[in-house]
């Protein structure tokens, strides 16, 4: 099981470590930071985040229940409380011994849960590139439904990289997590 925790400053250096080239770089955050990720560009990252009352982007490190150890990061952003929705992105599982083992799933089911029960949110999409089938993979067990693709939206290093568009409406969560068996409880 995960659960989220701010991103604070104190986890700057555990991120750090963890993008140690600049294709993971770039795979994690598009074009929103250079390489090497440096302390100074994470403190611009998160400031103004995270007050649940003013922020429009909400930054979380993922921490495994059982061990209390950090095994990744996760942003929700772009948030727009008229029309009740939000972008998942920044979704990093840190340690490659921690990938394949629900780490991705449990992070994004946490996040789609503050999305949709605390933040009372309708929508809430992402964008995978398309050759991170292990990603796909991941937000579909999560319940994501793909949209679509936007092809060639980033350039990288001589090639043009498609972005797979996906996401959750807060009936779809319901159906799954929500109102859906509470109401079939109470029956």
């Amino acid at each position: 099981m995960i659960r989220l925790e701010p991103f604070t400053q104190a986890d700057f250096k555990q991120l750090i470590e963890w993008i140690k080239d600049e294709e993971l770089l770039i795979s994690w955050s598009g074009s929103l930071f250079s390489f090497p990720l440096t302390q100074e560009s994470l403190a611009w990252y998160i400031e103004d985040t995270n007050d649940p009352l003013t922020s429009d982007a909400f930054v979380y490190k993922a921490v495994d229940n059982k061990t209390n150890e950090v095994v990744g990061h996760i942003s929700l952003g772009g948030i727009s409380r008229k029309n009740r929705s939000a972008r998942i992105s920044r979704v990093l599982v840190g340690s490659s011994q921690e990938r394949g083992r629900g780490v991705c799933q449990g992070m994004i089911k946490a996040i789609l849960k503050i999305g949709f029960e605390q933040l009372q949110l309708h929508r809430i999409d992402l964008g995978v590139y398309d050759f991170n089938k292990g990603a796909i993979g991941c937000y579909e067990k999560a319940g994501m439904v793909q949209e679509g693709t936007s092809r060639d939206s980033l350039y990288y290093n001589g090639s043009y990289w498609s972005l797979t568009e996906m996401s959750m409406l807060e009936a779809e969560w319901d159906k799954l997590h929500g109102k859906h068996k509470l109401l079939k409880a109470a029956q």
